[in-house]
C-alpha cells in the first residue's frame, strides 16, 4: 500500500503557488488541535472548507508524527526549548499541498499493524488514503530536519 514511500518534493512548480500560509507550532501534543484550527482557518479563507475532513485528518497525523517521532526525547530538553514543528499549506489552482517540517533527518516509517483496534501505528497508512500523494525530503542549507508532505487534488473552478 504504502511502496514505494516516495522521497522528493511534490511535483508542483513553486513559483506558481496561488496562496501559502504557515504557522509555528509548539513541542506540546496541543499543537495537534492549533494545527486544527489553523488548517479550518486557512482552508476557509481559500474557500476549500468542503476539503477540511480529508485535509484536517491528514495534518493531524503529520503533526502528531512530528511530535511523537521526530522531536528530542522529553526528558533531554523542556518543551519550550524542542526546536518547533512548523505547518506549511500551499495552494494552486488545482492543488493543496500539506507540509510538516520537523528537525528530524529520520525518514518516515510505516509499521506494519494487523491490529486495527491499536491506537496508534496506522498514521501513515491514513495519510496515504487519504491524500492523492505523499513523501518527504530532508532540508538542506541552514535548517535541519525534513519536510513530509501530502498532496490533494481539488477540483477546477469548471466543475
Amino acid at each position: 500500500m504504502l511502496e514505494p514511500l516516495r522521497q522528493g518534493l511534490p511535483p508542483l512548480d513553486p513559483a506558481a503557488v496561488s496562496s501559502a500560509a504557515s504557522c509555528a507550532l509548539p513541542a506540546r501534543y496541543e499543537a495537534v488541535r492549533d494545527a486544527r484550527q489553523f488548517t479550518r482557518r486557512t482552508l476557509d479563507q481559500w474557500d476549500l472548507g468542503d476539503r477540511f475532513d480529508d485535509v484536517c485528518l491528514v495534518v493531524s497525523e503529520l503533526v502528531t508524527n512530528a511530535l511523537r517521532h521526530a522531536l528530542p526525547a522529553p526528558a533531554s530538553l523542556m518543551p519550550e526549548q524542542c526546536p518547533p514543528v512548523r505547518l506549511h499549506l500551499m495552494r494552486w489552482t488545482e492543488r493543496l499541498v500539506c507540509a510538516v517540517r520537523d528537525p528530524s533527518h529520520d525518514s518516515p516509517v510505516a509499521r506494519a499493524t494487523d491490529d486495527f483496534s491499536a491506537e496508534s501505528g496506522r498514521g501513515l497508512f491514513l495519510v496515504d488514503s487519504f491524500s492523492d500523494s505523499w513523501g518527504w525530503h530532508p532540508l538542506a542549507g541552514t535548517l535541519s530536519g525534513k519536510v513530509v508532505w501530502a498532496l490533494f487534488q481539488l477540483r477546477s473552478p469548471a466543475e
